[in-house]
């Protein structure tokens, strides 16, 4: 189980820096839930489900969510590609 401060950390990410962000960004994706597989997807390098029971956010590692959190401060910082980041995540889901 994630500590709640990570928890807390990854709904601001997830819930509000990055989807305030989104049309500015012209990043794929506009909703919470939509960020939140894309770095979880890569934070595990599968479909997160497959790795982490739901709801991830509950039961996640610490080192887990840490490295999603980390994802996605840098696509906030302009240091990875959010548009990669979801092809990654869709193509593990079979969707490309």
């Amino acid at each position: 189980m994630a500590d709640d401060k990570l928890v807390e950390s990854w709904f601001v990410l997830t819930r509000e820096t990055m989807p305030a962000l989104a049309r500015e960004r012209e990043w794929p994706v506009r909703f919470d839930h939509c960020f939140q597989r894309i770095l979880l997807d890569n934070a595990v390098g599968a479909k997160w489900r497959d790795q982490i029971a739901s709801p991830a956010y509950r039961n996640a590692s610490d080192a887990q969510l840490k490295r999603a959190i980390a994802l996605g401060e840098a696509a906030v910082a302009d240091e990875e590609d959010l548009a990669e980041l979801n092809r990654r995540s869709l193509a593990w889901r079979g969707k490309l």
